[in-house]
């Protein structure tokens, strides 16, 4: 099985031997940041369509979080062009990380629909390392679809620890790998260095929930699901919430 997975991935390789020779010159990375918000920014349309009633699900108690102050205080890692944020309870003080500064002006299009927000800032970083936010400063933090693609599950939810306030929660959805039994994770682990490229360092066969599961939370209310997407390498889903 290896040595076919082995073929078709070198198949693939030469099929898009431009792509892979601009990333071995290091200029498909830059071409990729300036393309991939506005491929997001569709696709996101669609994906808030085909999951709009999960995301109202695993959001409906986000305003339990909220601090002494009575409003909520959240931070988004990855936000992409802000496609959750219709999702946020009004008066909700959200905050914004992403290491792709091309995704502002799509950021700011997305405040101006969500006035029921109150938008705060839009930090250009990692979220393996968020220094401009300060220790146990907010009520909640949201990953979806960015856990696929981070460089260190770990160091990403150290800091998620870190920043959340004590009692504070970390809310996932994120696609990932299919049972290893199936043609849909052997499809996976063909396509999964093309798709890296393609989409910005994705990956098709991360097992995130395991990352989760080891990381220092309190609580962890975990679920896995197919979403109905037209796409089946990303139908395999997690999501739910986990408590500091």
């Amino acid at each position: 099985m290896a040595l076919i997975i082995f073929t078709l991935r070198l198949a693939i390789g030469i099929l898009l031997f431009p792509m892979f020779l601009l990333n071995l010159l290091g200029l498909w990375n830059q071409i990729c940041k300036k393309w991939f918000p506005y491929f997001l920014r569709r696709f996101t349309v669609m994906y808030n369509e085909q999951m709009a009633s999960k995301k109202r699900e695993l959001f409906s108690n986000l305003a339990e979080f909220a601090g002494p102050s009575g409003k909520l205080s959240l931070l988004e890692v990855g936000c992409g062009t802000g496609a959750n944020f219709k999702f946020y309870p009004a008066g909700c003080r959200v905050t914004c990380i992403d290491p792709n500064p091309n995704f502002e002006k799509f950021l700011i299009k997305s405040v101006a629909e969500n006035r029921h927000l109150q938008f705060e800032r839009f930090v250009v970083a990692a979220g393996e390392n968020m220094q401009q936010v300060a220790d146990g400063s907010v009520d909640v933090v949201v990953c979806t679809l960015v856990l696929c693609s981070v460089q260190n599950q770990e160091q990403i939810l150290q800091e998620v620890c870190r920043v959340l306030r004590p009692g504070g929660a970390f809310y996932f959805l994120e696609h990932v790998a299919a049972e290893s039994s199936t043609w849909n994770y052997f499809w996976q682990q063909v396509l999964d260095p093309a798709w890296y490229l393609l989409f910005d360092g994705c990956n098709l066969t991360r097992e995130s929930w395991k990352a989760l599961e080891r990381a220092r939370f309190s609580k962890l209310e975990l679920q896995h699901l197919q979403a109905p997407l037209p796409v089946e390498l990303v139908r395999p889903h997690i999501c739910g919430y986990a408590v500091k």
